[in-house]
């Protein structure tokens, strides 16, 4: 039986660095100003996808 992988609900540091194009310290400066959600997993950060979605949509709004 073929079973769909399940669709990764939460991005690691460098993941949205490459989805944004932005550096390391740009994304860290996002979640500590909270304009950016971010959940603790053990030692590191992980950014929600819907997170990423909103944050997106945030930016679109503020340009338009």
């Amino acid at each position: 039986m073929n079973v769909a992988p399940l669709e990764r609900r939460l991005l690691r540091v460098p993941e949205v660095m490459a989805l944004l194009g932005l550096s390391r310290w740009q994304v860290y400066n996002l979640i500590r100003s909270g304009e950016l959600e971010s959940v603790k997993v053990g030692r590191s950060r992980r950014v929600p996808v819907a997170a990423l979605d909103e944050f997106v949509a945030q930016l679109r709004e503020e340009a338009a």
